[in-house]
């Protein structure tokens, strides 16, 4: 089992670097941005919702990591380009960029609403684009930088009631393909994560059944459903965990990851390969 205490990085790694994370203030997000400040990196979270950034920096925060937070819509352009100006202007420099924040839900393709599709696109997609042409113009002057992008594995094969998000996910493959090729000779890699099955809040969610169920101990009954999708639907066994997907973000962001540009990174134990 991965462990979420033990770092498999030599301490200070990315001491003196800055990096910005969207939607790092829970889930994966969380996981990425604790990894990075306990490595020595000023974290900046930015999420839209403050009972997550503020919650955040406090823990890391709490735990020695150099950390501060920014409210942050990624739809809304002229806002993203204020947060990297301003995290440029107090900090001087500003070294990897994480397209974390994201939105997804299950909707019939055929009933699904103009609003819906494009809060998910927006959000997904157009932010990642508006934050990454944002660091842009910083990473350049510097000389180089990193930016990491999160995708997922559910567009390689089609997943029903997800058209939205599958198609934003597959354009942020595409983009961060693109923009490795022509950003590469400023000197910034560009490269996504693509990450499997982690037990986040909504995911544990799915798998609790409704209260109008009736059944006695539904919680029970979802954690009973969980280990038996992992044994039987993940080839490795078990659930990720954002300190899983955190390790090749930490990886990309360290001088291991110098000739890396234009890769998707699937960590997900195996399990899109597996599934029927």
């Amino acid at each position: 089992m991965a462990s979420d205490n033990v770092s498999v990085f030599r301490e200070g790694l990315l001491a003196g670097q800055v990096g910005l994370v969207t939607g790092g203030g829970s889930g994966i997000g969380l996981g990425i941005s604790e990894l990075l400040a306990a490595l020595g990196m000023h974290v900046v979270i930015a999420s839209r919702k403050p009972e997550h950034f503020e919650a955040a920096r406090e823990r890391i925060a709490a735990a020695g990591g150099a950390v501060s937070s920014v409210a942050l819509d990624v739809r809304d352009q002229a806002r993203v380009r204020e947060v990297v100006d301003g995290v440029t202007q107090q900090h001087g420099r500003l070294d990897l960029l994480v397209n974390n924040a994201a939105g997804n839900f299950y909707a019939p393709s055929a009933t699904l609403s103009p609003n819906a599709w494009k809060a998910v696109v927006e959000i997904d997609l157009y932010g990642t684009f508006h934050c990454s042409q944002a660091v842009y113009p910083a990473m350049k002057a510097q000389g180089g930088g990193r930016i990491v992008s999160t995708s997922m594995t559910l567009h390689y094969r089609g997943w029903p009631q997800m058209a939205h998000a599958t198609a934003a996910k597959a354009g942020v493959d595409a983009l961060t393909r693109t923009l490795a090729v022509e950003w590469a000779p400023e000197r910034i890699r560009v490269n996504a994560i693509a990450p499997g099955p982690i037990p986040t809040e909504g995911v544990r969610k799915a798998f609790t059944p409704p209260a109008e169920s009736g059944i006695p101990d539904r919680f029970a009954v979802a954690d009973q459903q969980m280990d038996a999708y992992a044994q039987q639907r993940i080839p490795l066994g078990r659930w990720g965990t954002p300190r899983d997907i955190a390790n090749m973000v930490a990886y990309l962001a360290s001088p291991a990851g110098d000739w890396i540009t234009g890769s998707i990174f699937v960590i997900d134990g195996g399990e899109w390969l597996a599934r029927q």
